[in-house]
Formats: structure tokens, sequence, C-alpha cells
């Protein structure tokens, strides 16, 4: 593959494997007769972490692995990546999103039949707000999302021992989910939302509810808008 092909390819395989193995434990811990079922939040933070370590260790040695829409926009403002890149690396984020979740239901394809509840279905798929309340929301998900990218453009000006840094950053998910992810879910990536409820609009499921896209735009904008002040607010310091 030529470089910019294969940095297009790392992000779409590096979020296939994020969400893969994210909402995997989500699906482990939502879905009847798994045997994690019932495991509780602290067990998604803790897999989702791991998860993003994992994707970033796959994806890091072919690109920058930022697996992320907001993290892409935030690196363009500071002028670590080029304008022109940011489209690309969103629809290789967002197909690899959407392929992460349709292996996601093959492997826990018998307990979606088991499972009767088209929210904890959903839940497997797309995050969605405890209280419904666009304020509070949007306010959640660009605070999160803020920490998220304000700590990698940070993680930069450190030195980190050789292949530690993805560790870092799955330390950074894992305190982001326990900290701030209760109220909507901590999507703090749009691509991580979009692609897998588009898998579930999609997909042939037993007993699905709707896919609520009245909800969707939020974990877009809002984790949008929350890398911009943190670029900015990280170029008003360095």
């Amino acid at each position: 593959m030529t470089g910019q092909t294969l940095t297009l390819f790392s992000e779409f395989l590096g979020t296939m494997f994020l969400i893969l193995l994210g909402n995997g434990v989500v699906a482990a811990v939502s879905l009847k007769k798994s045997k994690a079922e019932g495991a509780g939040w602290v067990a998604i933070t803790m897999g989702w972490g791991a998860a993003v370590t994992l994707a970033v260790y796959i994806a890091g040695f072919m690109g920058p692995a930022h697996l992320n829409p907001a993290v892409t926009l935030g690196f363009a403002i500071t002028g670590d990546l080029a304008w022109g890149m940011v489209i690309p690396f969103i629809l290789a984020q967002v197909a690899g999103a959407i392929l992460g979740s349709v292996l996601v239901w093959l492997t826990y394809l018998a307990h979606y039949k088991e499972t009767t509840d088209p929210g904890a279905i959903l839940g497997t798929f797309a995050t969605g707000a405890e209280i419904r309340d666009n304020t509070s929301n949007v306010m959640s998900e660009a605070i999160g999302t803020f920490v998220l990218v304000f700590a990698l453009l940070a993680f930069g000006q450190n030195v980190f021992t050789e292949g530690l840094n993805p560790l870092v950053v799955g330390v950074l998910i894992l305190s982001i989910g326990l900290s701030l992810g209760g109220s909507t879910g901590y999507a703090i990536n749009p691509a991580r939302d979009l692609g897998p409820r588009i898998a579930h609009q999609i997909l042939p499921l037993a007993n699905k509810g709707d896919s609520k896209w009245e909800y969707a735009w939020v974990p877009i904008v809002a984790p949008m808008l929350g890398a911009v002040a943190a670029a900015l607010l990280y170029l008003v310091i360095v």
C-alpha cells in the first residue's frame, strides 16, 4: 500500500477493532445469557479502556491512530494533520465502526435473539443519555471530549518509554468513562456512535427497536465542539 492508503486503512482497521472490543464488552454485559451479563458499568469502562489501548497498538504502526473524528479535527486545528486528510480520515473511521458493530452482532448472534429489550440491544451499538436534556447531554459529551483531546495533545509534549503511549491513552479513556461517562455513556467519538447506529438501523436484529436518530446529533456535534475548544486552548498555551 502507498503511504496515504496505508494511513487511511489504519484508521479503518483500528476503528474496527476499537468498536469490536468496545461494543463487545457492552454486548457481553447487556445481552441475555452471556457469561458476563450484569457485570456492570465498571466492567464496561475497563473493557473500553483496554479496547482503545489495543486498537491504538494495532493501528499505530501504520498511521497516527486517531480512530476518532474529534481527535482528527483537533489535530488538524493544531497543524498536526493536513486539512485535506480530515474527511478521508472520518470516512475511514465511520466505515470501520460499522464493520466493528457487524462483527459484534455476529459474535453474539444467539444472545441477540434471546434479548427482548430494545433499549439494551441499542445500547450495544450506540450511546444514549440516562436523562434526556439537550443542554446537559451536549455539555457532558463536549467536556469529556475536551479532556480526551487536550490530554492527547499534552501527551505529545511528554517523553514516554517506547510503546507506553497506548497504555496511557487507555488509562485516559478508563478515567473519562468512570468519572464523566455516567450521563451519556461517553461517546466522545462521533464515529463510535454514528457507525454502530447505522449498523443497528440496517442489521436484521431480532427484537430491534428504534435507532433513536433524534439523539444521534449529540454524540456527533458535541465531541467536535469539545475537540475545537481543546485544540484552541492547546494553541494558546503552546
